[in-house]
């Protein structure tokens, strides 16, 4: 493959769309930093003027991913108002979404095993996009009992779970988990129950 000539920023990018390609195909631990140089169409040594090892190759595809993920978490919360219930919702079917639209970040940000509190930058990004979620389920709380109110954070991270485990078992193709609803049902369906289990009204009546 031909070599190409980069600014500086530019094959910071082009690295990191190669790291993404690489990590749908073999997984995170599934490549070499080589492997991505030569799909960058780079000598090896050039990606060690941006990243330190894989690991930080990784973390800034997990970090990108997660700045595109809280934007479409933002998008499907404003989407969902001024129904608190919408909104909460909307977030729940926005992570969905992303898992399928990017399978390269999701599986950077959450199967790659890199943490969130690897970087400042990384934590930032991540905290906001899961600050969507919590928002989302704070406001809806306030409809809820007190004596029966979970607090937001529980809240958010049953839905997160919930969500995750849909993605996970699936939407993502895993061997042996095929399911005679689409994933967006199931999900749909599983937060129906979760809320009315809190007492709230379901969204087809609001």
């Amino acid at each position: 493959m031909p070599k190409r000539g980069y600014h500086h920023g530019n094959l910071r990018t082009a690295l990191v769309d190669s790291a993404l390609v690489l990590i749908e195909e073999k997984g995170p631990t599934g490549f070499t930093l080589s492997e991505a140089a030569k799909r960058a169409g780079v000598t090896p040594a050039a990606v060690y003027r941006h990243f330190q090892g894989r690991e930080d190759l990784i973390a800034e595809a997990a970090r990108q991913g997660y700045e595109i993920f809280a934007d479409l978490m933002d998008y499907a919360y404003g989407k969902g108002q001024p129904s608190a219930m919408a909104a909460f919702e909307a977030t729940g079917r926005a992570y969905l979404a992303f898992a399928r639209k990017y399978p390269g970040h999701y599986v950077a940000m959450f199967e790659s095993g890199i943490s969130i509190q690897r970087t400042p930058e990384l934590n930032a990004v991540a905290t906001r996009a899961m600050g969507v979620l919590e928002k989302a389920a704070t406001e809806l709380s306030q409809h809820i009992p007190e004596d029966r109110r979970p607090p937001p954070q529980m809240f958010s991270a049953h839905i997160w779970a919930m969500s995750h485990g849909v993605v996970e078992l699936f939407a993502r193709g895993s061997p042996g988990t095929k399911s005679p609803f689409p994933p967006e049902d199931l999900l749909e369906t599983g937060i129906g129950v979760y809320l009315r289990g809190l007492g709230l009204i379901p969204s087809d009546t609001n």
